[in-house]
């Protein structure tokens, strides 16, 4: 009975570590891809390339502009999560620990717009950046990005704010503090997990937003972010796929770094934002 439960464990893990190498299957083709020739990566099926060219990440880093894309999008993704950060963290806040009038017609109406694709706001929004006379900039770029109520981030902060003791409050009040003070100095820095969550998530989805950055930057170029610079290796006759998988490669693994080095917080903020 022993050995058969084993054999069931051992199996068990056999399957998921399968399932895992399929899942991460495409990620490591990607960066294999980008040492290979143009001519090897569409000709070859082997996903190992027979030698190792880095030419196509200096291609991608100079020739396409992906130095400059890549400060564009640092720029940007930084000044975005701080924003929603900030307004997420507000207005759970304000949601979460203060009665008024209409609160729960505000929260149904944060929930409502989670409903509404994105793609569909797209219009009023670059039509609104028009009229402040910002398109064809970065703090465009940032606004139009860090607009939107962020329901799912609104929602994590308003129900771990909810949880935490009043006492804490009376006692920041109780030693002079504040409503900005107490939020700053005391509620803030014990929300870190969701705080957490909500870089990690706001840093992957600005990082790889195309639509954005696309329509603000039409009539200039330089000041794109890496995901819309991928349209660089697409010629009118031809296709640069190794200097495209270089591309995406430098593209994503700042996500990578970023996500391995929060890790743990983003955990604990999604196990405590379940266990609410």
């Amino acid at each position: 009975m022993i050995i058969s439960s084993k054999i069931i464990k051992y199996l068990i893990h056999f399957i998921l570590i399968f399932i895992g190498f399929i899942w991460i299957f495409p990620f490591i083709w990607m960066i294999l891809g980008s040492f290979k020739s143009n001519t090897d990566f569409i000709v070859s099926g082997n996903p190992i390339p027979e030698e190792f060219n880095w030419d196509n990440y200096t291609r991608a880093w100079v020739d396409a502009n992906f130095s400059g894309y890549f400060v564009n999008t640092v720029i940007m993704t930084v000044a975005t999560v701080a924003i929603v950060v900030l307004l997420c963290a507000l207005t759970g806040y304000a949601l979460g620990r203060v009665d008024f009038p209409g609160k729960k017609v505000i929260l149904g109406i944060v929930v409502g717009i989670m409903f509404i694709p994105k793609g569909y706001t797209i219009i009023p929004l670059y039509e609104l950046v028009d009229q402040l006379g910002l398109t064809n900039s970065l703090f465009g770029i940032i606004l139009a990005e860090s607009s939107g109520a962020h329901t799912l981030f609104v929602l994590l902060f308003t129900s771990y704010f909810a949880t935490l003791p009043k006492e804490m409050e009376e006692a920041a009040i109780m030693d002079g503090c504040g409503f900005v003070r107490t939020f700053f100095s005391v509620m803030l820095p014990l929300a870190k997990p969701i705080i957490a969550t909500t870089v990690i998530m706001q840093f992957i989805w600005t990082w790889s937003s195309f639509l954005v950055p696309t329509v603000l930057t039409i009539s200039k170029p330089e000041l794109r972010t890496l995901a819309v610079g991928m349209q660089n290796f697409v010629g009118q006759h031809s296709t640069d796929w190794a200097g495209m998988a270089a591309g995406a490669t430098i593209s994503l693994l700042p996500v990578l770094i970023v996500f391995i080095l929060m890790q743990r917080y983003f955990i604990e903020g999604v196990a405590g934002a379940v266990k609410q």
